[in-house]
């Protein structure tokens, strides 16, 4: 993957396998934008804790935090599912918890993708011990095809088909998160 920071290819190469564009960043923007338009009308006069699932939803969680203009806080809990593979073990692993307490507080769960709901579910649980006042969830996609646990999502940025995707965040085997776009496997190829 060399190019051009401002580059958007239409192909790219990740661990031998090609990726073709699927959403630009501009369309990402656009989304990100209205997401953080509405979770400002939800959120007025709230000082909401937004709480980001490492490592993936670090860029969307980024871009989404200028998006909203009213006073919040941010924390970050790191779960693992996938290790290096293209499909969920099914297995929830927590490797950091919450640093913030969360007792009474609005919290906005915020994920790179959901998937088959079984680290959202996990995230659910875990929170509900805590007792906060309110708990949203923000996803910048979803793949409904592929759920298995039924979890709320409150905001979803784009619902995609059931295909291994890279690119804003998400990664195969920790490659291709820095790709300013999001791509799918090219099974044609």
């Amino acid at each position: 993957m060399h190019f051009a920071p401002s580059e958007t290819p239409e192909i790219v190469y990740c661990r031998n396998e090609r990726f073709r564009l699927m959403i630009p960043n501009e369309v990402i923007q656009r989304r990100i934008t209205e997401i953080g338009r509405d979770i400002d009308e939800v959120y007025k006069d709230k000082n909401p804790i937004f709480i980001g699932l490492l490592n993936g939803s670090f860029i969307f969680m980024a871009d989404l935090i200028r998006n909203v203009t009213i006073d919040c806080e941010m924390d970050f809990i790191k779960l693992s599912s996938y290790g290096a593979e293209k499909i969920s073990s099914g297995q929830v692993t927590e490797k950091k918890g919450l640093d913030a307490k969360i007792a009474g507080r609005h919290v906005v769960v915020v994920e790179d993708i959901v998937d088959t709901g079984l680290s959202m579910r996990y995230i659910l649980d875990q929170m509900s011990h805590h007792k906060p006042a309110s708990v949203k969830v923000v996803t910048l996609l979803h793949k409904p095809e592929a759920t298995r646990e039924n979890v709320p999502l409150d905001w979803v940025g784009f619902a995609i088909e059931n295909k291994f995707v890279l690119g804003y965040g998400l990664d195969y085997g920790q490659l291709g998160r820095n790709l300013a776009a999001i791509y799918v496997l090219d099974e044609e190829n």
